[in-house]
């Protein structure tokens, strides 16, 4: 199969080779087209944030104004950092690293791939990171 894969028909196999030819065609496409649509969503935005930033006379609703800005800058702030890992995962896909947990070396597991495509440690793994993290955070 070629590196253009149709998503809708595409089923990921737990019986197939792991990260073949079609999984990472598949993991690619499905990256892609997250970040594509974070993109667009962030252009709606811009247009948005620019149509809004006309001068409001009364100033309740300057501040509701200023107020939606600034939860809709903190959401693109979050979507810039995911674009930058959704493109590290691109990379790991380029480099052949991709799915395979960055502490173990153990395969990820498809049906994680699939729910979180820019997933970087197993399940085991991302469970024993939270478990410190939260040691850490109660002391």
């Amino acid at each position: 199969m070629s590196e253009k894969i149709d998503l809708s028909d595409y089923v990921l196999s737990e019986n197939d080779e792991f990260m073949n030819t079609n999984q990472r065609a598949y993991f690619r496409a499905k990256l892609i087209g997250w970040k594509n649509d974070i993109l667009r969503e962030a252009k709606e935005t811009l247009g948005h944030l620019a149509e809004e930033s006309a001068n409001h006379p009364d100033i309740a609703d300057r501040a509701s104004s200023e107020t939606d800005r600034a939860i809709e800058l903190r959401a693109r702030d979050r979507q810039r950092k995911l674009i930058s890992k959704i493109d590290a995962a691109l990379q790991r896909i380029d480099d052949g690293t991709y799915g395979y947990c960055e502490e173990t070396g153990e395969p990820i597991g498809l049906k994680r791939l699939d729910a979180r495509p820019i997933a970087t440690l197993s399940i085991e793994a991302q469970e024993r990171h939270e478990r410190r993290e939260k040691v850490y955070r109660d002391e």
